[in-house]
């Protein structure tokens, strides 16, 4: 193995779900070898500042790790430009790099996982990232495996891979359409991307994985996926900015080390039709998401009356 690659941990207000996060990445495999940089962003207002804080005072206790570095905010970046801006400075500091945010939890093997995958694919020009996160889609996946694109939830990628990175929105909807790829970017319309890259544009979301997605999609690249996810998605409780509440992501964490390398470098059909049958059986009908985005529109009306 070559060195290891640095970890960007990305946090704000939420203390509990970053010690649960920081407690199962402390006992990964490589832990104690690995470098921990962690960005803490600002408060975005006086209501925030004390949960911030508190955040701050955890972190800088944090031990286990080759060596810690802390980054704290001095202005709120919010999450997109702060992780485009992190992602951005650990690639062309260390040329590669491993995200995750405070809300994910990881299985023992993580770490193994994503430093065998940027190893075994550092020359590969096809593949642009690593995942960790797989959906419960109920169905026996290989090992490993590729799609096309990129993904958000635990991932890795090289100065390379992230030089693909498009932020102008528009420019990749605009791709997207002239090349009449938004069916096959949509999983077969199974699940609303386009609609998604919309709503970047329109300002009702802020949102750097969607364009991360798109850049890799447009570029016809491949992400690597672990057959068992290795990360957990703890955020889906309503406590997050861009989360609600909900069981669809829950998954069992893989509890075994996985075998990188020996695949057909390229998209897996069988894997890709399971996720696309899982994004299907979960897409809300248009009556439910109409009405989802009207009570959380009240809810937040309701929030700033009561300010």
């Amino acid at each position: 193995m070559t060195s290891l690659a640095p970890i960007a941990l990305f946090v704000y207000s939420r203390t509990d779900h970053t010690r649960r996060t920081v407690d199962a990445l402390k006992r990964n495999l490589l832990a104690a070898e690995s470098d921990l940089i962690v960005f803490s962003d600002c408060a975005k207002g006086p209501g925030h500042e004390a949960a911030v804080a508190e955040v701050r005072n955890y972190i800088r206790g944090i031990q286990g790790f080759k060596s810690l570095t802390i980054v704290e905010r001095d202005r709120n970046f919010g999450l997109a430009e702060s992780i485009i801006d992190g992602v951005s400075r650990l690639c062309d500091q260390y040329g590669k790099v491993i995200v995750l945010e405070d809300d994910l939890v990881t299985s023992p093997y993580f770490l193994k996982y994503m430093n065998d995958g940027l190893d075994e694919y550092q020359s590969q020009e096809s593949v642009i990232s690593i995942h960790g996160y797989i959906y419960p889609t109920g169905r026996e996946l290989p090992e490993t495996f590729f799609l096309r694109g990129a993904d958000c939830w635990g991932w890795a990628t090289w100065k390379r891979g992230w030089d693909q990175f498009e932020p102008d929105t528009e420019k990749l909807l605009r791709a997207l359409l002239e090349k009449r790829l938004g069916r096959s970017f949509d999983f077969g319309g199974s699940n609303d991307y386009m609609g998604m890259l919309r709503d970047q544009i329109s300002g009702r979301v802020n949102s750097w994985a969607i364009r991360w997605y798109a850049s890799a999609f447009l570029a016809d690249r491949l992400t690597l996926y672990p057959g068992v996810s290795l990360v957990q998605n703890i955020g889906n409780d309503n406590s997050g900015t861009h989360s609600e509440a909900t069981e669809q992501f829950k998954v069992k964490l893989g509890d075994r080390m996985l075998r990188v390398g020996g695949i057909a470098i390229e998209q897996n059909t069988m894997a890709w039709n399971a996720v696309a049958a899982y994004f299907r059986r979960h897409r809300r009908p248009l009556w439910r998401r109409i009405g989802a985005k009207i009570k959380k529109t009240l809810q937040r009306s309701l929030a700033g009356i009561a300010r």
